[in-house]
């Protein structure tokens, strides 16, 4: 998949099949509109494409009027969202930077600076609450009634449900917030999972015995936070089973390396020897968190922080033993 800072780029497709939306999370309603948007491409002999924005246009926004707690929290970093868009087999991504200017735009000037002369769409697919341009002034209607005035085609796709319930991404936010993994992932379709490079940190999991993966994330406010039992991809051949932290780290000085930001630390259960003490710095792994053991807690001192990780790592080896059980019963 190709993927573009802005549409005013020479690789960008002269033409193309379309959708547009923030696409947080990738979840099933978006992988059926991308199906969807596949297919079009496919009989129209286009590629397909996806308009996306970063930052979100809700972080935009709550920054402006300054309340920036009033940012929706985020399911995806942007590259968990390119690579979900990829896996869903798109031709190329533009990501445009939602800044004053790209908010101020008329719905009009939308349609002819984005749709028609920047990315030159000939086919456009939006969700069923799509609103576009200054003040969302822009909707459907507008939209279709410019695709027959300017020469390109407009679909609507409605809503997905699952067992009843809208798949959004507000409802995948909500099932991270409350823990409930099993509900998010039937939401999303798979695992909900935090990719990133391995950086070193301040190295106190490894003066307590515990040598973590740190992956951090630059003004990133995080749908989920606790600690996890997790699958870490990218290490071995096969997921290695660990316990994550995911947040602020309570019991550490705010001062520390981490400035206070969110990190998730992850601690492999079963490190494998031919990696060596250092051999995880630099690489790119997946977490997925499948099963929140509780909140972050907020411990009096090393030594009981100590005890505190060594009863989740007990606990994380207890979930993963009952679903392996569990696993082989539903087998037999």
């Amino acid at each position: 998949m190709l993927v573009f800072r802005g549409f005013h780029h020479p690789g960008v497709a002269p033409a193309c099949a379309l959708t547009i939306g923030n696409f947080d999370g990738v979840h099933r309603g978006h992988q059926a509109m991308l199906a969807l948007l596949r297919n079009e491409a496919q009989h129209r002999g286009l590629p397909s494409s996806v308009l996306t924005f970063e930052p979100h246009p809700r972080d935009h926004f709550a920054a402006r009027s300054g309340h920036p707690d009033r940012a929706p929290a985020r399911i995806s970093t942007l590259r968990d969202k390119l690579s979900e868009l990829e896996r869903c087999g798109i031709d190329q991504t533009i990501v445009v930077p939602f800044n004053d200017r790209f908010a101020a735009q008329s719905p009009q000037a939308f349609i002819d600076e984005v749709l028609v002369h920047g990315l030159h769409a000939r086919y456009v697919l939006v969700g069923d609450d799509f609103c576009f341009g200054a003040k969302r002034a822009g909707d459907y209607a507008m939209l279709d009634a410019a695709g027959q005035a300017q020469g390109f085609d407009v679909a609507r796709m409605l809503s997905y449900e699952v067992r009843g319930l809208r798949v959004s991404s507000s409802a995948v936010r909500e099932a991270l917030a409350a823990g409930d993994m099993v509900r998010a992932r039937a939401l999303l379709g798979r695992p909900y999972s935090i990719s990133g490079h391995v950086v070193h940190g301040r190295k106190l999991g490894r003066d307590l015995g515990f040598r973590t993966l740190n992956l951090r994330f630059a003004h990133w406010k995080p749908a989920a936070s606790g600690i996890f039992a997790v699958h870490v991809h990218g290490l071995s051949q096969a997921p290695l089973i660990g316990v994550a932290n995911l947040g602020i780290r309570p019991s550490i000085d705010d001062n520390d390396v981490n400035g206070g930001r969110v990190l998730l630390e992850t601690y492999c259960l079963d490190w494998p020897a031919s990696l060596g003490a250092d051999g995880g710095y630099g690489k790119i792994i997946r977490v997925e968190l499948l099963h929140k053991l509780h909140d972050e807690l907020k411990y009096d001192g090393l030594d009981a922080l100590k005890a505190g990780i060594a009863k989740d790592c007990e606990d994380a080896r207890a979930w993963f033993a009952s679903t392996h059980r569990q696993t082989t019963r539903d087998r037999i």
